[in-house]
Parts: C-alpha cells; structure tokens; sequence
C-alpha cells in the first residue's frame, strides 16, 4: 500500500484517483499518523436491467397488504414535500 501526506495528496489527487482506479489503495497521513485510506469501489452488485428493477417492485407490491397500501397513499407525494419546502 502506497502511502502519501495530505499536503502531497492535495496537491495530487487527480494522480493518486488514477492509482486507485487501476487498484491500488492509498493510505494518508498527517504529521505520519494515518488519517484515510484511498481504495478503489467494489463493483455494483445491483441490477442494471429497468424490466428486472420494474418487475422486482410489482412483486414487492402484490405481496404488501391493504394496511401497508393505505399508509402509502396517505404519505405526501413528492410535489407536496417540494411545494412544502418552497413555502419557507
């Protein structure tokens, strides 16, 4: 593991983001004590398919019952929450 201090991290960063993009992970330090790790991000695990992702919520929704359908419906809608917030 690569090691680097703030100063040079600051002064690097577009570098070091190629680095751990390639994999590498990158510890920083501040006076010598570690501070963070730089480390690349594992890969998604989610589905990336929108008829999977579409077809996952209807199966979410035939199995809720009508009391979890009712608490839903009597939750603001996103435009409320929005209107609500340009109020202030």
């Amino acid at each position: 593991m690569k090691t680097v201090g703030a100063y040079q991290a600051k002064t690097h960063l577009p570098a070091l983001l190629d680095e751990v993009a390639q994999g590498e992970k990158i510890m920083i330090t501040r006076h010598g004590a570690p501070v963070a790790i730089l480390s690349p991000v594992p890969p998604a695990s989610g589905v990336s398919d929108p008829k999977a992702v579409v077809e996952g919520l209807r199966r979410i929704r035939e199995g809720m019952t009508q009391t979890d359908m009712s608490i839903i419906e009597m939750s603001p809608s996103i435009k409320e929450m929005i209107e609500e917030g340009r109020r202030f």
